[in-house]
C-alpha cells in the first residue's frame, strides 16, 4: 500500500516509522511547515493527524484526488455532516475516530456495560478525568467526549468531565463511580503514540479500495463479531 502522510508533525513520524515496519511506502507528505513532497495522486490512502480547523480543507484535498482517507484529527467533529457530503460525493472512503488506541476503543465497550450496571445505583457518581500533553489544542479531549456520550446514553444526562492540559502526557483517561463507601475506576493511559500509529495504519489497510463513510468504532466491531462494518 502507498500512503500519503497530511501533517508531519510527532504523529506523522511515527506512522511513517510503523508503516516501514510493516512495509508500507510514503509517496507522498504535506505540511505547511516541514514542507511537502511527492504527489497526493500517487497514494491509496492518505492519513490526516494535523488541527481541527483545516480537517475540512484536508479532506476536500483528498476528495479532489480521489484518495481514501484516514482522520486522526480531533475538536472537528462539530463538521461531521458536512465531512460525510464532502465523502459520498466524491465516491472515496474514510475513516475517523475520537482514538485510534485499540485499548482505547476496548474501554469504550467497557464502559458502556459498567455505566449500564453503575446508573442502578444513586450510591455512585460517575465521573470522567483526562490527562493531555500542554501542546494539545482541545479540552476536553475527543476521546472522553466519547466517553461522555457512552455514558449520558445510559445516565440521561451530563458526565462531570475534568480536563489537564500540562507537561508531555501522551494521553490518559479514567472513568469512574464514587461512593461515600468506595470507588471502581476504568484507567488508560497511554504509554507512546506508537498504540494510536498502529491503529492509524489499520485503518488506512482496512479503508484501502472501499467507499463510504466509517467510525474506527465500526472496524473494532468488525474485528471482534466477524461482522462487517456498516451492518
Amino acid at each position: 500500500m502507498k500512503l500519503a502522510l497530511i501533517g508531519y508533525g510527532r504523529m506523522g513520524k511515527m506512522i511513517e516509522a510503523a508503516g516501514a515496519r510493516d512495509g508500507i511506502e510514503i509517496v507522498c507528505v504535506i505540511d505547511p511547515v516541514a514542507g511537502s513532497r511527492g504527489s497526493l495522486s500517487d497514494a491509496d490512502v492518505c492519513v490526516d493527524f494535523t488541527e481541527p480547523a483545516v480537517v475540512i480543507d484536508n479532506i476536500k484535498t483528498a476528495a479532489a484526488a480521489h484518495v481514501s482517507m484516514v482522520v486522526g484529527t480531533t475538536g472537528w467533529h462539530d463538521r461531521l455532516d458536512e465531512a460525510k457530503q464532502l465523502v459520498l460525493e466524491s465516491d472515496i472512503g474514510l475513516v475517523y475516530g475520537s482514538n485510534f488506541s485499540i485499548g482505547v476503543n476496548l474501554m469504550f465497550k467497557i464502559t458502556r456495560y459498567a455505566a449500564g450496571l453503575f446508573r442502578h445505583f444513586a450510591s455512585h457518581d460517575p465521573f470522567i478525568e483526562e490527562a493531555h500533553h500542554k501542546l494539545k489544542k482541545d479540552a476536553p479531549s475527543g476521546t472522553a467526549l466519547s466517553l461522555g456520550k457512552i455514558m449520558e446514553a445510559e445516565y440521561k444526562r451530563e458526565i462531570p468531565t475534568a480536563s489537564t492540559r500540562a507537561g508531555y502526557f501522551p494521553g490518559r483517561h479514567t472513568v469512574g463511580f464514587d461512593s461515600e463507601a468506595d470507588t471502581l475506576e476504568i484507567n488508560h493511559s497511554a504509554r507512546s503514540r506508537a498504540g494510536f500509529a498502529d491503529g492509524a495504519l489499520l485503518a488506512a489497510k482496512w479503508i484501502d479500495g472501499r467507499k463510504g463513510f466509517f467510525e474506527f468504532t465500526e472496524i473494532i466491531e468488525e474485528v471482534l463479531h466477524d461482522r462487517p462494518a456498516g451492518q
